[in-house]
């Protein structure tokens, strides 16, 4: 006899852009919202009982009110306060949220920032995750697809070679990634928003400033700052799609190519992750 032994339903992909008035200067909240309900939600799948079944549209519509009653500076506290919505009804047990959101910078006209008007900031996002039961509540901040580059100050040397490796040995690259990483809260800060930018600005900072012997060196150097930089956070886990800049052979044509000219690669590409804890 077959068994559910897990499920969860909400609604995804729910965008809200909402602007922040003070007076004339406008702040922009751009951001995608999912929310997942966990509860007595068996007899739907199993007996055709919608009985305990929150209309997924419900689900959307909530986002956008709430948004409109609280959605702010600070993703996590807007998804702490939807998982707390959720769990009004006796039906659910954990209500996980997920927001992303966009990147608009303010745009500068003849040096001097403009009080509504943006550009978007690139692919990169900032994300959190919420997890709210009725006995307690989990947050995680990150930020996802973060394009980073140094054009030096990375090698890659002495590694074991067989009749299969072709890579030569350096110690002057090119260093290029999609950057994700994910920190959890052990306790509240005080302001998310800036404890993730004091966060961020900790990682980058190695990134740019040590020399990168591997990538897996540099990312838990980056995962050591980051955890320094926040007493609340407990651990990070990092991710780094090494994206291969690839010397081109120009000794065909009688020229020397002193790490100049490259070959942007995104596939295949070297996938290097770590988790660093306290």
């Amino acid at each position: 006899m077959p068994n559910l032994t897990a499920h969860r339903y909400g609604k995804a992909h729910v965008r809200v852009l909402k602007v922040l008035r003070d007076q004339d200067t406008h702040r922009i909240k751009d951001i995608e919202a999912a929310a997942f309900l966990q509860g007595d939600f068996a007899s739907s799948y199993t007996s055709a009982d919608n009985t305990n079944v929150i209309p997924t549209d419900t689900i959307k519509n909530t986002i956008n009110v709430l948004a409109k009653q609280h959605l702010a500076d600070e993703i996590e506290r807007f998804a702490l306060i939807l998982g707390s919505h959720f769990l009004r009804y006796p039906q659910v047990r954990e209500a996980h949220i997920e927001i992303s959101e966009r990147d608009w910078r303010r745009l500068e006209i003849e040096r001097e920032p403009h009080p509504h008007s943006f550009v978007n900031g690139g692919d990169s996002k900032m994300f959190t995750r919420a997890v709210c039961t009725r006995e307690s509540q989990t947050v995680q901040s990150g930020i996802r697809d973060l394009l980073i580059l140094k054009s030096t100050g990375s090698g890659f040397e002495n590694y074991p070679k067989d009749e299969f490796t072709t890579l030569p040995e350096t110690a002057d690259r090119v260093l290029a990634t999609a950057f994700s990483g994910t920190w959890t809260f052990d306790k509240m800060p005080v302001n998310f928003r800036d404890t993730n930018a004091a966060i961020l600005s900790a990682m980058l900072k190695i990134f740019a400033q040590n020399y990168s012997p591997s990538a897996q060196t540099t990312l838990f150097q980056m995962g050591e700052a980051a955890l320094a930089a926040c007493s609340e956070i407990s651990r990070i886990d990092l991710a780094m799609p090494n994206k291969h800049c690839l010397l081109i052979d120009l000794s065909p044509f009688g020229l020397e190519n002193k790490n100049e000219v490259f070959v942007p690669t995104d596939e295949p590409h070297g996938q290097i992750d770590a988790t660093v804890a306290r």
